[in-house]
């Protein structure tokens, strides 16, 4: 753990910071480097993921945003000892597979969720259905995600989707402003399910779907299921694993 990359985002305190840090534990290139510490925000933090994503090594990052959900607390003293006694946490991504009405596909990679989401003052209804088979005809919304246990605690949660432990082995397939069928909430799905959303009235109604950062404009139809051949490694300090976090968050009035 001493062959570090240090990366940061652009705004002035984390590359201050940065600089600081390369100054006293040097800077690997990333292909001799045995861990990555980000220094930034999350918004930062899912880029670093993103960015590094193939290369396997365990990304730590410190908080130099505001929230820090996925980071660990800054500190500059003592980096090595931190480094290696950090616990790792496994991540694996969802894929996106999103056909549009052109017949275009576009595959993206999601940490946190992909969501449905209408494009005009119009609802959209979608279509869902899981391994193939049709659980909901019709939804009437502004919208529809897939969370990771990472992602459930963000814009999934927003929209009254369920928090889920980060070893649970689970999905949460949430609505967003459902207005038919006006009772359902949602469903938990097992990790290894595909779920399929097809878009109807495509035309009249568009819909867009979005990959964390990648956006796919009027799409016909999409599909979503876990990359399980992908593995982000993720470290925290002891004190302050992700598990944990995940699950106090459910505890917070």
């Amino acid at each position: 753990m001493n062959k570090i990359h240090f990366t940061s985002s652009d705004v002035e305190n984390a590359q201050a910071a940065c600089k600081r840090l390369i100054h006293q534990y040097g800077q690997s290139r990333i292909l001799d480097a045995s861990v990555i510490v980000a220094l930034g925000g999350d918004g930062f933090m899912l880029e670093t993921m993103h960015r590094y994503m193939a290369s396997s090594l365990p990304i730590y990052g410190m908080n130099q945003g505001t929230i820090g959900f996925l980071l660990n607390n800054y500190a500059e003293d003592n980096l090595l000892e931190r480094l290696e006694a950090g616990e790792i946490t496994r991540l694996h991504p969802l894929k996106m597979t999103a056909k549009d009405v052109s017949g275009k596909i576009t595959e993206a990679l999601a940490i946190n969720e992909v969501s449905l989401l209408r494009e005009s003052r119009q609802t959209a209804k979608i279509q869902i259905a899981v391994d193939n088979s049709v659980k909901v005809e019709e939804l009437t919304c502004d919208g529809v995600l897939v969370a990771t246990p990472a992602g459930s605690t963000a814009y999934n949660f927003s929209a009254h989707g369920p928090i889920l432990p980060v070893n649970a082995g689970v999905l949460a397939l949430t609505p967003i402003s459902a207005f038919r069928p006006r009772r359902w909430r949602g469903a938990i799905l097992p990790r290894e399910a595909k779920i399929e959303f097809t878009i109807n009235e495509g035309k009249k109604r568009p819909v867009s779907a979005v990959a964390d950062a990648v956006e796919v404009r009027d799409v016909s139809s999409v599909t979503v299921e876990e990359a399980p051949e992908i593995t982000i490694n993720l470290l925290f300090d002891p004190e302050h694993n992700l598990e944990q976090r995940i699950l106090d968050e459910q505890f917070i009035l």
